[in-house]
């Protein structure tokens, strides 16, 4: 019988850990989700069980390893990797600056009756807040269509922070970020397709030299590898009333934590109108400075204030 709870309890322990270090991949090479580091967390609590179930019932055994030399051996490694990766030097932020996950899932967007709020804090030092005051057209029962994203210093998107609940809808309503995400997406296909990364391929595309300014990696402005060489960002907004035959408003902000500040407010910077396609065939859309013809959209926004806490 004991033979056969020894049996369970080991396989059962070899799957935790496989599950374990399945979701502590995922969990590094790809975008935070709390469904992967809740189940890599809470697997983590079982594993911790059944090892010590695993040592009980091997306890005689085990304590053969405790009169062995090999034991100091292997605590000095253990609290040397321990040290290492604490202190974190250069090679080891490389390494980890490699990893597609910013940070937990920090992201809380909500409609309020004077306006909206939107939190992002991939890390506990560096938190963005964006508070837009609503304006006299404003209706939080009504909810406009917005989306809030990041390009980089050559108008390239690099990532989505908000996206419309209603996606089909908000692409039509919002066609400046759909037309900004659809190149993205288009660009990572090609660059799958090619073998090619990212950067890469937007240079194929239409950038200009393999510039700083030119990472299609958030990180490389959120949370830079290299805080002593930071890149420029904006950050955008988007925002459209649903059935109101006005145009959607784009409002930006550019970030430079080489020259941080805490508070900036977003300006105007137009409404969207698709141009005539390039000589190349692609689509193209530009920003119109608003005039007369938009009133009830210039209401919805009173004023958009952006707020990051560097610690």
């Amino acid at each position: 019988m004991k033979k056969h709870q020894r049996s369970f309890v080991s396989l059962l322990t070899a799957l935790s850990f496989v599950v374990l270090a399945v979701t502590g991949t995922l969990a590094f090479v790809r975008p935070f989700s709390i469904g992967v580091v809740g189940l890599h967390a809470l697997m983590g609590f079982v594993f911790v069980g059944l090892i010590a179930f695993h040592v009980a019932n091997n306890l005689n055994h085990l304590s053969q390893y405790v009169r062995s030399k090999v034991l100091w051996l292997t605590l000095a490694i253990t609290v040397g990797l321990t040290a290492l990766f604490v202190w974190q030097p250069g090679p080891i932020r490389g390494i980890l600056a490699l990893s597609q996950n910013l940070g937990p899932a920090t992201d809380q967007f909500a409609f309020k009756d004077d306006g909206l709020v939107y939190n992002y804090a991939p890390t506990e030092h560096y938190k963005l807040a964006l508070t837009i005051r609503a304006g006299k057209t404003f209706d939080a029962n009504t909810p406009p269509h917005v989306a809030i994203w990041l390009e980089n210093a050559s108008f390239y998107h690099i990532k989505t922070l908000h996206e419309p609940d209603d996606r089909e809808a908000g692409r039509a309503a919002l066609p400046y970020w759909d037309f900004k995400v659809r190149g993205w997406e288009e660009a990572k296909r090609k660059a799958a397709e090619s073998g090619k990364d990212l950067r890469e391929q937007q240079e194929v595309d239409g950038v200009s030299g393999a510039t700083r300014n030119s990472s299609f990696d958030p990180a490389d402005y959120i949370l830079p590898a290299d805080p002593d060489n930071p890149m420029p960002y904006r950050l955008l907004i988007e925002i459209d009333q649903p059935d109101d035959d006005q145009p959607s408003l784009v409002y930006s902000v550019e970030v430079d934590n080489a020259d941080p500040q805490a508070f900036q407010l977003l300006d105007l910077v137009g409404y969207p109108k698709r141009e005539e396609n390039d000589e190349n065939g692609k689509e193209v859309w530009a920003l119109y400075f608003v005039d007369e013809r938009i009133d009830s959209a210039l209401g919805l926004i009173d004023s958009a204030l952006l707020t990051i806490d560097r610690n």
